[in-house]
């Protein structure tokens, strides 16, 4: 089951949502389903070799080598 974020189109808060098979999120703010879902910048540890640990994260968009999109403003 993934975890989704939303953006409400009705009091403009932003939120993470654990999505059950075609379930359709609520703002956990108004309770409203007018929302959508905005794209999320994502993260993963890999283990290199000797087992040290590495820490990634990229940008959503492949227009940068930016961390993120903040930063790049995208």
């Amino acid at each position: 089951m993934p975890i989704y974020e939303y953006h409400c189109k009705t009091c403009n808060k932003d939120f993470e949502c654990l999505v059950f098979g075609k379930e359709e999120p609520e703002c956990p703010t108004c309770n409203n389903k007018n929302v959508e879902r905005i794209l999320s910048s994502c993260g993963f540890v890999s283990k290199g070799k000797g087992g040290e640990t590495t820490r990634t994260s990229s940008s959503s968009c492949g227009s940068c080598s930016s961390g993120s999109c903040g930063s790049c403003g995208h």
